[in-house]
């Protein structure tokens, strides 16, 4: 779609599909859960890494979303701890703070894709979809 313009959900292939969020920053992950929400995901939303890393969250996750800076780790650990734990589902770093050696680090931990803040929404569909 060149004019920006998100696609149209596509219930038969997000449906039931269910993403961790973990973001920090309040608005962020409200904007994005409603976003991911209306695209027919069943978003589980986290203000920090502890609460994934502590409980049962990704035995039935089919998608990661987590941010880099955290306050009580980083978007890295938590897909590396997950990774040894064997879950293996897709994985999206965001960050605000963009940089070649951060991409490095998240594709060798197992990033599908490192999105920047703001996040442009279509690419984050896009990503999912792929």
């Amino acid at each position: 779609m060149s004019n920006g313009a998100l696609p149209q959900p596509d219930p038969a292939v997000e449906a039931q599909r269910v993403v961790l969020l973990i973001e920090d920053d309040e608005a962020v992950r409200r904007s994005l859960q409603m976003l991911l929400h209306w695209r027919g995901y069943d978003v589980r939303s986290f203000a920090g890494a502890a609460p994934v890393l502590e409980g049962n969250m990704m035995d039935d996750a089919d998608v990661l979303i987590a941010d880099y800076r955290l306050p009580d780790g980083d978007g890295i650990s938590v897909l590396r701890a997950l990774r040894r734990a064997d879950w293996k589902g897709k994985a999206i770093l965001i960050t605000a703070f963009p940089s070649p050696t951060l991409a490095e680090a998240a594709r060798a931990a197992g990033f599908d894709a490192v999105l920047e803040k703001p996040l442009r929404q279509h690419e984050l569909i896009r990503v999912l979809a792929g």
